[in-house]
């Protein structure tokens, strides 16, 4: 199983508040840790992320594709997109 270099990921609902949030990297390195293995396309993943003041939202998250491997590892980064952007 090879890490992947990066993954692309699509979001919804497709706020900036919402992406801000998922490219912290402090939420990226929530997902390299609580993901770590094998993805495929398709994999969906529900999330929850910080939407300011103590508040929570619940995000699903679906993969879209990966270069590289084919495992969430330490080295992997995250291309987020929004389910409205092409």
């Amino acid at each position: 199983m090879t890490e992947a270099d990066r993954i692309r990921i699509r979001y919804s609902p497709g706020s900036d508040d919402v992406g801000a949030a998922l490219r912290a990297e402090s939420f990226e390195q929530f997902l390299r840790r609580s993901r770590e293995g094998r993805v495929a396309v398709d994999d969906e993943w529900a999330e929850v992320i910080n939407d300011g003041c103590g508040r929570t939202r619940a995000v699903p998250l679906r993969v879209e594709g990966f270069d590289g491997g084919t495992a969430v590892g330490s080295g992997t980064e995250f291309e987020f997109r929004a389910e409205t952007e092409e």
